[in-house]
């Protein structure tokens, strides 16, 4: 059986590392986008990282009011996990199919751009986590506040009382 007991520490954990790798990615691709040419790959991961980092404030707190809150971090890790995905995809296509040093942005160091590449995935894993975190929260916060109804076989039902002491 799953708790909230058990699943509220992994789940921070989980969401502390989507959030800081999404912050990690935000300043690699600032300093891209400071330093060097802009492409629309620099531009699109500056602004997922950029959102992320204000989309992923309220996941914090959802362990904690899981009924109040899940409805919203839910779909934002859905949609979420999708944009990170294509940020990957770009990335590896830009750092491994071709040539890392003339792609996204010209002239960066390609040890850094393998960083960025490699802390995007890690947005994108720890997203594709948290939505089955959040899920499994929620189920457990829903079970633990759900009154339990015993149900006994053939109509019968157990005594209301202590049975009563004979009279002398």
């Amino acid at each position: 059986m799953v708790s909230t007991t058990a699943t509220r520490p992994v789940t921070l954990l989980v969401r502390f590392m989507q959030w800081s790798s999404a912050v990690i990615v935000m300043g690699i691709t600032s300093y891209f986008i400071h330093n060097f040419p802009k492409g629309q790959h620099t531009i699109y991961w500056e602004v997922i990282s950029t959102m992320s980092v204000a989309f992923f404030l309220p996941a914090f707190v959802s362990p904690f009011m899981p009924n109040r809150l899940s409805m919203i971090v839910l779909p934002i890790d859905i949609i979420f996990s999708y944009l990170w995905l294509t940020a990957f995809i770009f990335a590896a296509q830009d750092y491994n199919w071709h040539n890392c040093a003339v792609n996204a942005p010209p002239g960066a160091n390609c040890s850094i751009k393998k960083a960025n590449e490699s802390f995007i995935f890690l947005t994108f894993i720890f997203t594709f986590f948290a939505i089955g975190l959040e899920v499994m929260n929620l189920w457990a916060a829903r079970r633990e506040t759900t009154p339990h109804h015993e149900k006994h076989p053939d109509g019968q039902r157990a005594p209301l009382d202590a049975p009563a002491a004979a009279n002398p």
